[in-house]
């Protein structure tokens, strides 16, 4: 012993110690590197970069862009609130009709980014961009016949809703350019599709951003009416919203006519090519059913809930809006899962796409594994924030609680159902979707609410139950692996 080994002994632990803070400030300054890079936008291959690091690079925008989506019913609500109920439910009648154009959006979401991001993974960008130019053209004939069948039957519709007189007066017109703007709909989320397919993530978010900051200034301006401009009521509400997203779809559209973006597109692009189109209507009329399976199945359990009482159905309401809210990334995260399937079977590297829905699904299991905890911990508070009724208020805690119990499910179950349609493979989450929901889903909740006496907390537990039947049929299919197989 020479008397300066103690001294080297317990530095170490010192140079440990000092260097933990370092670490940790060189791993948030790396995340903050990381986020920015992401949010630039720079143009990046992601069938060769790190797995994670291509993840992390599309999820971040991805996820941005959910939050915006959300903010466009937020703000509309927020201001026709201020109308009084006849406005409110006028525009909560006309959603339930705009939802049919948002399921038809969401079919020819799935076809863009499945063909296009198997294209750009190929590298081959003509095919790429003939393919963003036939989404293009389908959106576009899809939209003409929708929107001109929209303001024809719009106060039809209203009336066979339900609408009371006076809501058919002040409603009409709401109605009318809600679905005969819906041009705007289907083609700001057909378009996106294509960038996310392109691996352009950041373009389509910002498109988003530009819509909703359009929609904030103009909402109260044609609602409430400034200087010269008269008040329009629930209709400036129609016409804010449809300007906003006219507004992004212009973003949009400059975005892919410039000849230094990532995905170029002319007006060669737009003329007419069979095989390509019929192969989108395909993969696109998959892709509606496969929205619409999951979207009517919840009428089926507002049919069931109704039967207790006014208290359990907007209990159950209050719970599926934080829920959805809460579960925004999570679909911003699938999202990312589709495009690197998409481009990695393009080119040539199934085992890597495989890889890469694993990770994915493991980064949902994270987010969504925090935010079940805060949800079966404190459901009583959050159901709060948007009631103070006993009774709604603690059927609105038991949804919450019930659901949140299944969530690590549905982390994987997103993921995997987005897998397969980045792969091009819509028929089998379209068979999964009638199995779980209209099979497994409906009859469960009847069973266990009416006959074996559990109450809404029967319908509560069918989510749970079905969402999470959902997750473990998806990788079972997923693991099959038949999937990597398909042609685009």
């Amino acid at each position: 012993m020479t008397g300066l080994e103690p001294d080297a002994a317990t530095s170490e632990p010192d140079e440990v110690y000092a260097t933990k803070p370092t670490r940790r400030a060189q791993s948030a300054a790396g995340l903050w590197q990381l986020v920015r890079l992401a949010l630039r936008g720079d143009d990046q291959n992601y069938t060769e970069l790190p797995l994670r690091r291509a993840v992390l690079l599309l999820a971040i925008p991805m996820v941005m862009e959910m939050a915006m989506e959300s903010l466009f019913a937020i703000t509309d609500i927020f201001w026709v609130s201020r109308l009084g109920a006849d406005a409110v439910a006028t525009v909560g009648i006309t959603e339930s009709l705009v939802a049919m154009v948002y399921a038809v959006a969401l079919g020819i979401s799935v076809a863009a980014t499945s063909t296009v991001s198997r294209r750009v993974g190929e590298g081959d960008t003509q095919a790429a961009s003939t393919g963003a130019g036939q989404v293009l053209l389908l959106s576009l004939l899809v939209a003409v016949f929708v929107g001109g069948l929209g303001i024809w039957s719009a106060p039809k519709l209203l009336a066979a809703m339900g609408a009371s007189a006076e809501v058919l007066r002040i409603g009409t017109r709401y109605a009318e350019i809600m679905l005969g703007g819906s041009v705007t709909v289907l083609l700001l989320f057909a378009l996106n599709a294509v960038f996310r397919g392109a691996g352009d993530a950041v373009t389509a978010m910002r498109s988003l951003f530009l819509a909703n900051l359009a929609n904030i200034v103009l909402g109260p301006i044609f609602i409430f009416g400034l200087g010269p401009l008269p008040a329009q009521g629930v209709t400036g509400a129609a016409i804010a919203t449809t300007l906003g997203r006219g507004l992004g779809v212009c973003y949009q559209l400059a975005h892919l006519l410039n000849r230094r973006s990532r995905l170029q597109v002319s007006v060669r692009h737009l003329r007419p090519h069979r095989q390509v189109l019929m192969n989108l209507v395909r993969l696109a009329g998959a892709g509606t059913l496969q929205s619409l399976l999951e979207t009517t199945s919840w009428l089926g359990l507002v049919r069931i809930l109704s039967t207790f009482g006014s208290a359990a159905l907007a209990g159950y309401t209050i719970a599926i809006r934080i829920t959805i809210f809460a579960l925004l990334p999570s679909v911003g995260l699938a999202n990312a899962a589709a495009t690197l399937v998409g481009q990695n079977l393009g080119a040539q590297q199934p085992e890597r796409a495989e890889r890469a829905v694993w990770v994915v699904g493991l980064y949902n299991f994270a987010f969504l594994g925090s935010v079940g905890l805060v949800f079966v911990s404190l459901p009583e508070w959050l159901s709060s924030l948007f009631t103070t009724e006993p009774e709604q208020l603690r059927y609105a805690a038991s949804c919450l609680r019930i659901v949140a119990l299944g969530f690590l499910f549905y982390a994987y179950g997103m993921v995997l159902v987005q897998a397969f349609n980045g792969a091009g493979d819509t028929r089998t989450p379209t068979l999964l979707n009638v199995l779980a929901f209209w099979c497994f889903k409906i009859p469960l909740a009847y069973l266990l609410s009416r006959q074996l006496g559990f109450g809404p907390s029967g319908v509560f537990m069918a989510i749970t139950a079905a969402y999470s039947a959902l997750a473990l049929m998806a990788a079972f299919m997923f693991r099959r692996g038949t999937w990597k197989t398909q042609r685009v």
